[in-house]
């Protein structure tokens, strides 16, 4: 089997390697204790700050594993076997939380929603008065579904039945405005090769000063070694006696994604916001006239998820598998409740630009005999007298 075509991702994660991260992997392999690389890893510390817009005492680092591993990072550290925790679902990412949680010995309750439909703040505000849960787990972005939740109002009832709060930013942080003091989160956490554009295998997370100090006062351990935060923060961060070993971390990972990082920051969130929209805005009304539709009502649309509900009689394994083997573009369907019902376009990082989805858009006016697929998307997006970055 040979590996030398390229295929272009543009499927909800992973997203096409930002050419700074590609760069940087090729740097040289040094020691997880070398000086050099703990330097670095301050440099990423203090743009994983600015990235999560955290509290000046928050610890930030990065997970030698997925976002997965974030997502379990956070709550084995800030919930202990027979706690109450309320989880927030409306998709796939939710379930998994609550799934997790299960595990850990919490009591979890869950406030459910229907895939593709918004959270109800109220709903959810009653059940959190009722319970007076220790944690509320939220995601931010559900992949699954395409929903942008409102993590900032999920804050203020997280802070009202004094809740620590838990915050999936998955597919939002480093493509759409976050911010983690205002917003009072006290653990958020991402994917690497999500917004990011880096490869996969690194979870960029970040713990508030609160969330810190409620692990020191825990009164079991935490139940994993590998994610116990104390012992991760005396290699980040260290102590009297300097920096300490903690696990041997991936290196060229962590060049690649503080590359990322820094790439990021300095286009800057507005700047990739503006593109996200505006390719999202320009892809659908282009997809309309073959029959797609918008999964999600705007007001709660995910910006850097498009969901798109397919056309009637629509034969989506087979135009996949076309748009893979014929064109070299990868386009996911749906996942859990939504599977065959959606597609789902990633507008994160690095797929997020508009040669690629002109890419998309020819393709798809050759499947579908609609050559003013290409016409319209471009019209949309104003490319002769606007461009969009890319």
């Amino acid at each position: 089997m040979t590996h030398n075509r390229e295929v272009l991702l543009l499927t909800p994660g992973p997203t096409p390697i930002h050419p700074r991260a590609l760069a940087a992997l090729q740097w040289p392999m040094l020691s997880h204790m070398d000086a050099e690389v703990l330097a670095f890893n301050d440099l990423v510390m203090d743009n994983l700050k600015t990235l999560y817009n955290s509290d000046p005492g928050a610890f930030p680092c990065l997970l030698s594993g997925t976002g997965s591993l974030g997502m379990e990072a956070g709550l084995v550290n800030l919930i202990e076997p027979g706690d109450r925790i309320l989880v927030v679902v409306n998709g796939v990412f939710g379930e998994r939380q609550a799934d997790m949680a299960r595990r850990l010995g919490a009591e979890v309750h869950e406030v459910t929603f229907t895939a593709g439909m918004p959270v109800e703040v109220e709903q959810v505000a009653r059940m959190a008065e009722r319970l007076r849960p220790k944690l509320l787990a939220t995601v931010h972005g559900e992949t699954s579904t395409g929903v942008l939740n409102p993590v900032a109002e999920l804050g203020e009832v997280a802070s009202r039945v004094g809740a620590l709060y838990l915050v999936d930013a998955v597919t939002t942080v480093g493509m759409l405005p976050f911010d983690m003091a205002a917003w009072g989160i006290d653990y958020a956490y991402t994917g690497s090769q999500k917004c990011l554009s880096a490869p996969p295998g690194v979870a960029p997370v970040a713990f508030s000063r609160r969330a810190m100090e409620v692990i020191e006062k825990r009164s079991t351990p935490v139940a994993s070694w590998y994610c116990d935060v104390q012992q991760m923060r005396s290699y980040w961060v260290g102590g009297e006696s300097g920096k300490n070993y903690h696990h041997t971390i991936p290196v060229q990972l962590h060049w690649a994604t503080g590359e990322a990082i820094r790439a990021t920051l300095e286009e800057g969130i507005a700047a990739r916001a503006v593109r996200v929209h505006a390719l999202g805005d320009a892809a659908l009304r282009a997809l309309e006239t073959v029959g797609f539709r918008a999964f999600v009502p705007r007001p709660y649309r995910l910006p850097t998820v498009l969901a798109l509900t397919l056309p009637d009689d629509f034969e989506d394994g087979r135009v996949r598998h076309q748009l893979r083997h014929d064109y070299g573009i990868s386009i996911t369907g749906g996942l859990g409740a939504t599977t065959g019902r959606i597609w789902r376009l990633g507008l994160m990082g690095e797929n997020a630009r508009t040669a690629n989805y002109l890419r998309l858009m020819e393709a798809l006016a050759e499947i579908f005999v609609a050559p003013h697929l290409l016409r319209l998307f471009e019209e949309s997006l104003m490319v002769d007298s606007h461009p969009t970055p890319g």
